[in-house]
């Protein structure tokens, strides 16, 4: 087996190397530590497909490994004999996003695949819709989500719309591992293959499609037309594939006052304006946080570069502007769309709603209050999808929600994967219902708390980065494993869940159970108050994350609460 040291003479030697990416490796040649970062090992390709730093080497996003991965999906489609079905590829605003794309393609191409490729960014929801509107096996996205700009990504898409399952995964990983990343790879010249039509692209046809069913989304139809001259509301797309069908889908769904910022509506893979485009994070408000203090809206919505992730600040009684998690919007649209159903008279039979283990449980009491289903998931969008599918196969069942902590919602069966486009529409229109009742998106956020009990939800992120992190990521989860904690904070623990041995564990009858879910690393605790603590590692950066699902009667109690546990995990990572 070739060491780090090998390989890099290796590329530094290749042919195939531009006069840039040899001067890039040549600049590096006395530096050993980013010589073993780059050339130890590939990218990992997990269900999650790529995401890295974009560089030259073999442990980062560059067109090489863009290449080298997309052979290994053609393996797949070949392997399926499914080539006749064809793929889709899409791409956001990132740096490299469209040449990465098109290396992509030009390798499907030369597969014998028939690939589709859209004529500009667009949204990763569309790109998961659009694989079901062509009937395509396979679809490709090329994205970093909201990491910074330094970073590119790729996520791999299969013919339900969602992600690729474990399985899919596994074996473009081993079709990989058996590729010269230089020789093995098929490629062939873009702009002769988009005239012979091996290469076809696609754009504003599709866009009216997508459109066309996120509208048929909106629950109340009339609540925006109900105070369309007073609602308004500030966007951001944050420089990325937001900026032009969110606009879009807010003004076909009624709304008259649409201000954007218009710093960031200018594509960039610079993400000049901040320090990192995401939603999660405050400050990437400020520009909107302004307009909307000089316009008097009490609303800003911000999407993430590639439109599949949504955030929102709202309005405080004394002016300023605070965030809304993504468990707390969440909890809201999932009431807002209950509520609206049964106020019309419209609530569909057997309804149900998806979120994952690490989501609020204020969902759950939600569902539980109105005869509604809730479905508990592992972490990822594609066991969300997984759901609906089976729903969908047994001919039962309505889909009223789905969402994740992370800022991402979706609604509707026309995609996979999350969407910031038809989240953007809902939180717009239940602004709308509750403007109407002389409310803002906090006062329904505190109306829930009132009759269901405070929430409080948070994580913190064990960082691991450097060559080991990997390793150092495995250790820690072995560890908790051999030494479960049986107490946090001095509370016990009453329920353990493994998720990799798929097995749930009361402490207290020492009955096991199956998990009944897929097997993933990840750990799950519940006390003997009911809090919940949930271990697992990141499936995209290098770090571990604990997340804390808590109740009590405010968030003083709470707090006190969260900084206990947060004290047992500490004592637990050293």
């Amino acid at each position: 087996m070739s060491n780090y040291t090998d390989n890099y003479s290796k590329w530094l030697n290749c042919d195939m190397l531009s006069s840039e990416e040899k001067a890039e490796l040549l600049a590096i040649a006395d530096n050993d530590s980013e010589k073993k970062s780059r050339f130890s090992s590939y990218l990992s390709f997990g269900t999650a497909g790529l995401r890295g730093i974009m560089k030259t080497g073999m442990n980062a996003m560059n067109i090489h490994t863009v290449g080298y991965a997309t052979q290994g999906i053609a393996n797949l489609i070949i392997k399926e004999n499914r080539v006749s079905s064809g793929a889709v590829i899409a791409y956001d605003s990132r740096n490299n996003s469209e040449k990465f794309a098109k290396v992509a393609a030009c390798v499907l191409a030369a597969n014998g695949i028939t690939t589709y490729i859209f004529d500009g960014v667009r949204p990763t929801p569309e790109l998961s819709f659009a694989l079901r509107e062509l009937k395509c096996v396979a679809g490709i996205n090329i994205t970093a989500s909201h990491n910074p700009k330094e970073y590119n990504g790729y996520k791999a898409y299969w013919e339900d719309g969602a992600q690729l399952p474990p399985e899919h995964a596994d074996t473009v990983s081993k079709e990989i591992a058996k590729l010269d990343i230089f020789t093995d790879i098929r490629t062939t010249d873009f702009d002769e293959s988009v005239k012979n039509g091996k290469i076809k692209i696609i754009g504003d046809e599709i866009d009216e499609k997508y459109l066309e069913q996120v509208l048929m989304q909106r629950v109340n139809p009339s609540a925006i037309a109900a105070v369309a001259d007073e609602l308004k509301i500030v966007y951001t797309p944050l420089h990325g594939a937001g900026h032009k069908l969110v606009p879009e889908i807010l003004k076909r769904s009624g709304l008259k006052h649409l201000y954007t910022v218009s710093e960031q509506m200018v594509l960039d893979g610079n993400f000049p304006t901040v320090k990192k485009p995401n939603p999660e994070i405050s400050d990437v408000f400020d520009l909107g946080v302004k307009i909307a203090q000089n316009i008097g809206s009490d609303l800003v919505v911000a999407t993430d570069p590639d439109a599949d992730r949504v955030g929102v600040v709202s309005k405080t009684t004394d002016g300023n502007f605070v965030t809304i998690s993504g468990n707390q919007m969440g909890a809201l649209l999932l009431d807002y769309i209950i509520t609206a159903y049964e106020e019309t008279n419209t609530m569909p039979d057997s309804p149900y709603a998806v979120k994952t283990i690490v989501t609020s449980e204020l969902a759950t009491k939600i569902c539980n209050a109105h005869g509604v289903h809730i479905y508990n998931v592992l972490t990822g969008f594609k066991f969300i999808g997984e759901v609906i599918k089976k729903h969908e196969q047994a001919g039962k069942g309505f889909y009223l929600l789905g969402f994740e902590e992370s800022y991402g919602y979706l609604k509707g069966t026309y995609a996979r994967d999350k969407d910031a486009v038809v989240a953007s529409m809902l939180i717009c229109e239940m602004a709308a219902f509750y403007k109407a009742k002389n409310m803002t998106l906090l006062d329904a956020l505190n109306g829930l708390y009132e009759k269901y009990g405070f929430s409080y939800e948070t994580n913190i992120e064990i960082n691991m980065d450097g060559v080991d992190g990997s390793e150092r990521m495995a250790a820690l989860m072995v560890s908790l494993r051999e030494n479960s904690p049986k107490c946090f904070g001095g509370v016990d623990v009453a329920v353990v869940g493994d998720y990799l041995k798929e097995t749930i564990t009361d402490l207290n009858t020492k009955e096991v159970a199956p998990t009944g879910l897929p097997k993933s690393n990840v750990l799950y605790y519940k006390l003997t108050n009911g809090d919940v603590i949930v271990a697992r590692p990141s499936g995209t950066e290098p770090k571990v994350k604990f997340y804390f699902l808590l109740s009590g009667k405010d968030s003083s109690e709470t707090t006190k609460k969260f900084e206990a546990y947060k004290e047992t995990v500490s004592v637990l990572i050293k």
